[in-house]
C-alpha cells in the first residue's frame, strides 16, 4: 500500500526526475526536428532550383533545334508569376542570367519551382512540380515525431525506474531521521559507502545521531553521578535534621531536606530507567483495589470511581508509583477536584486546572520542565518517571486536555489472563 501511494504521489522526486527527462527529451526532439526539417527543406529547394534551371536549358536547346517550343516552356509573360519576372529583372537576375522562384501556394497543395531567363529579348520560363519533395518532407516529419514519441514513452518510465534507487536511499534517510526524532538514537541509515550527495546526507544524519547519543549518555552519567554523590551527604542531613530541637526553623529545615531527598531519589530512579536497569515483576493485580490503596497512601483528597474494573497484568509497586505521581502532579499543578476513574484496565486521572501545556502534549514530559507558569512549580520529574515506569510494565501513558478544561492523564494496562 505504501509503495502504491509512493508511485501515485506525483510530487515525489521520482516523477520530478521523469518530468525533467521528458522535458529534456522533448526539447532535444524539437530541436533536432526543426534542424532536420530546415536542412531537408533547404536541400529540396536547392535540388528543385537545379532541376528547374536544367529543365529550362534543355527546353531552350530543344526549341532551337526543332523550332517548336516544348509544352513545358512558357514564353508568355502573362503565364509567369509576377514575383519570378521581378526577380528576373532585378540586378541579381541580370547578373546571373536567370532567376528562380519557389511557389509554395500552388493549387491543390502542389508547390512548384520556376526558372526563367531572357531569350531573344523576351522572358521564357519552366515550371517543375515539387509535390513529391513536399510529400517526402512531410513523411519525414511524421516519422520523426512518431519515433520521438515512442522514444519518449520508453525513456520516461526507464528514468522513473532509474530514479527509484536514489529515492529509496533518500526514504531510508528520512525514515532513520524520524526514528531518531522519536528517540531511537541507535538508528542509522546504513546506506553504504559513496561519494554522492545522498551519501553525504546519510553520513551527516549518522554523525548527528552519534553526537546526540553521546550527549545523552553523558547527561545520563552526569545525572546518575550527581545523584549518587548527593545521596551520602543527604543522609547525613536527614539524620542531623532529626536531632535538631523542635521549632519553626527545625520544621522548615526538615521540609527542605525532605524535598531534597525526594529530588535525589527521583534522579536515581530516572538514571536507572535511562540505563534500562529496571525489570518489572508482573502478576495479576485487581486494578480498582490497587489504585484505591495508592490514593490512600498519597494522603490527598481524590475522588475515585470504578466502572467494570478488571485485573491487570502489572507490577503493583510500579503501578503505585505511576498513580501516585499522576495524582500528586494533578494536585500540585492543577485545581481540585482531582478525579480518578478505573474502567476495565484503564486508569484516568483528571484535574480541573489550566491543563497541560502545548509543549508537553506535542513532545511528551521532560525532566526539569514543568510547562506553563500557571501550572505551578516543581522539578518536572514526576511525569517523566511515570512515563518511564509505564514503559517498563508494558503500559501506555497518554496526556490530553479535557474539552471543558483540565489535564487528563490516561494509563492503559494489559489485562490479566
Amino acid at each position: 500500500m505504501d509503495v502504491l501511494r509512493d508511485l501515485l504521489n506525483w510530487r515525489s522526486l521520482r516523477w520530478k526526475i521523469a518530468a525533467l527527462v521528458a522535458v529534456a527529451c522533448c526539447a532535444i526532439a524539437l530541436t533536432v526536428g526543426v534542424l532536420v526539417h530546415r536542412s531537408t527543406l533547404a536541400r529540396s529547394l536547392n535540388d528543385g532550383r537545379a532541376k528547374a534551371v536544367t529543365q529550362l536549358s534543355r527546353d531552350l536547346r530543344d526549341h532551337e533545334r526543332d523550332a517548336t517550343p516544348p509544352e513545358s516552356l512558357r514564353m508568355s509573360p502573362e503565364a509567369m508569376p509576377v514575383e519570378l519576372l521581378r526577380r528576373l529583372r532585378a540586378p541579381q537576375g541580370l547578373r546571373d542570367g536567370y532567376a528562380t522562384w519557389y511557389d509554395g501556394d500552388g493549387p491543390g497543395d502542389h508547390p512548384s519551382m520556376w526558372a526563367a531567363q531572357m531569350y531573344r529579348g523576351s522572358p521564357v520560363a519552366v515550371e517543375v512540380d515539387m509535390t513529391p519533395d513536399l510529400l517526402t518532407r512531410r513523411a519525414l516529419d511524421r516519422h520523426m515525431w512518431k519515433y520521438s514519441l515512442v522514444a519518449l514513452a520508453v525513456v520516461v518510465p526507464l528514468s522513473a525506474l532509474a530514479a527509484e534507487l536514489p529515492n529509496r536511499r533518500l526514504r531510508r534517510v528520512a525514515w532513520t531521521a524520524r526514528r531518531i526524532a522519536a528517540g531511537d538514537l541507535a538508528a542509522r541509515t546504513a546506506t553504504g559507502r559513496g561519494s554522492d550527495e545522498i551519501a553525504e546526507i546519510s553520513a551527516t544524519v549518522d554523525s548527528m545521531a552519534d553526537s546526540l547519543l553521546g550527549r545523552l549518555l553523558a547527561e545520563q552519567r552526569f545525572t546518575a553521578d550527581v545523584a549518587h554523590e548527593l545521596r551520602t551527604p543527604l543522609m547525613g542531613l536527614v539524620v542531623a535534621s532529626g536531632l535538631l530541637a523542635e521549632g519553626e526553623a527545625t520544621e522548615l529545615v526538615r521540609d527542605r531536606v525532605a524535598l531534597l531527598r525526594t529530588l535525589v531519589e527521583d534522579l536515581l530512579e530516572i538514571s536507572r530507567l535511562d540505563a534500562g536497569a529496571e525489570r518489572a515483576d508482573l502478576r495479576p493485580v485487581p486494578l480498582a483495589e490497587a489504585v484505591g490503596e495508592s490514593l490512600v497512601r498519597t494522603g490527598l483528597q481524590t475522588q475515585l470511581t470504578t466502572a467494570g474494573a478488571l485485573s491487570a497484568d502489572t507490577d503493583p509497586r510500579r503501578l503505585d508509583r505511576i498513580v501516585a505521581n499522576l495524582v500528586v502532579n494533578a494536585h500540585r499543578h492543577g485545581r481540585a477536584p482531582v478525579e480518578v476513574e478505573v474502567a476495565g484496565t484503564c486508569v484516568t486521572v483528571r484535574d480541573h486546572g489550566p491543563g497541560f501545556p502545548r509543549e508537553l502534549l506535542a513532545d511528551g514530559p521532560g525532566r526539569f520542565r514543568t510547562g506553563a507558569s500557571e501550572r505551578g512549580r516543581g522539578h518536572g520529574l514526576g511525569l517523566t518517571i511515570a512515563l518511564g515506569q509505564a514503559q517498563v510494565i508494558g503500559a501506555s501513558l497518554s496526556f490530553a486536555n479535557a474539552a471543558d478544561g483540565g489535564a487528563v492523564a490516561t494509563l492503559r494496562l494489559p489485562a490479566a489472563d
